[in-house]
């Protein structure tokens, strides 16, 4: 674990894989980063740049939530919720309409855009021109781009991490019965 994280570091750092088996990992996220310092010395940047983005960080929350919701992201979705609730980012009533949809009473105007928008990004991988025309009206061409790279990286996130088998920590709230794959 410390020599993925040294690798942040200087450039010109240590580069050799971990040793052991092949096989998927069953452990945190930071367990899985650490089985290749050299991805997370080029990844790192990027999530910094999403976490620090030109998106006020009520949207991000919004639209990490969803998208973690619509691709059972369970690991990314406790964690956001938490987050979430701890900045007071969202209501009770906000969270639980991330999980019902752009549909949800809850939601009107810009905030049903965002969740539209991030609907027809997991599930038709593009925005109709209604949906963005709508998110022109909030949002500099900039925090689109932020927006657009928020979801379409937490969506991948959402199949890397099921794929390498990315289990909660210790302490975490999972998804409710009714939304587990099978469930």
């Amino acid at each position: 674990m410390d020599e993925a994280f040294a690798s942040l570091g200087a450039p010109g750092g240590p580069r050799r894989p971990a040793a052991g088996p092949p096989r998927r990992p069953r452990s945190g996220i930071l367990g899985i980063y650490a089985w290749h310092p050299a991805f997370i010395r080029g990844w790192m940047p990027f999530s910094r740049h999403l976490r620090f983005s030109t998106l006020p960080d009520r949207v991000r929350e919004m639209v990490i939530i969803r998208t973690a919701w619509l691709g059972y992201g369970e690991y990314e979705w406790s964690s956001h919720v938490k987050i979430s609730r701890k900045a007071g980012y969202l209501t009770e009533a906000e969270i639980d309409a991330l999980a019902e949809g752009p549909d949800a009473a809850t939601w009107a105007g810009a905030d049903a855009a965002i969740v539209r928008a991030v609907d027809e990004m997991c599930v038709n991988k593009n925005v109709s021109d209604a949906t963005w025309k709508l998110l022109e009206k909030q949002f500099s061409r900039e925090q689109l781009i932020d927006f657009t790279f928020t979801v379409g990286t937490y969506d991948m996130h959402c199949t890397v991490f099921s794929t390498l088998g990315l289990e909660l920590d210790p302490g975490m709230t999972g998804f409710p019965e009714s939304h587990r794959r099978g469930g």
